[in-house]
């Protein structure tokens, strides 16, 4: 599988999702977050707006991964997002990564090479829209992201509130993570963690629990871009 995030543009914001919330969050100190950073769902702070076609393209793809995946007993697996912020004072405070050649995306559906766009042909892209259908789902993605603040008296809550805040970004994303079975040590981990813990905010639970809560996940902070 190539690296998801090999581009051009420099990713300001990586985040690890799989919607649960124990332990779903980075323990790093916020004045030592970078953009090389792997931010969990706790600390998500965004909402993702795309495209009318490429949402629904979105939704069909996510269901039909994650339909294989429960068939397949997988569980633990993640959507690894990227964000590259167009204005670039955004996050100027943000500690730099050295800019990458791109290389070709293997489509793990097809196994076949395919060319990831540079920068410059991106930017025109977003001056011509007629040219969108020519971008391929998850790979430098033009979208919105809108800000999001989570209630300070609200434990654990997955999903902030919408501030009106918008941004324009590039995105990468895919599903990563998908070869770990609910075999006897989940199982175990599952039973464990149940005791102690909420048995809705642990990561270890059955495919199609596991599944289900991806996916309303997901759905939650994936929106169509009106």
């Amino acid at each position: 599988m190539g690296n998801l995030f090999c581009s051009e543009y420099t990713i300001h914001r990586r985040f690890d999702l799989k919607g649960s919330s124990l332990g779903r969050i980075t323990d790093k100190p916020e004045a030592e977050i970078d953009a090389t950073t792997i931010l969990k769902d706790l600390d998500l702070n965004f909402l993702f707006r795309l495209q009318r076609t490429w949402f629904q393209d979105f939704r069909r793809q996510i269901d039909r991964d994650c339909e294989f995946l429960e068939q397949e007993r997988i569980m633990d697996y993640s959507l690894l997002v990227g964000l590259h912020f167009r204005d670039s004072t955004t996050f100027q405070n943000l500690s730099p990564s050295d800019p990458q050649t791109p290389t070709d995306h293997v489509d793990p559906n097809t196994k076949s090479s395919v060319p990831r766009l540079s920068s410059a042909e991106v930017d025109q892209l977003l001056l011509d829209p007629k040219g969108w259908a020519s971008i391929r789902l998850g790979v430098n993605m033009p979208a919105r992201v809108e800000r999001t603040e989570r209630k300070n008296d609200t434990e654990f809550q997955l999903v902030g509130e919408p501030t009106g805040e918008y941004y324009d970004v590039v995105m990468f994303f895919g599903i990563i993570d998908i070869l770990q079975d609910y075999d006897i040590s989940k199982k175990l981990e599952h039973a464990y963690k149940s005791i102690q813990y909420d048995p809705t905010s642990i990561s270890a639970v059955d495919p199609r629990q596991y599944s289900r809560r991806f996916r309303d996940f997901i759905f939650k902070i994936f929106e169509e871009d009106t």
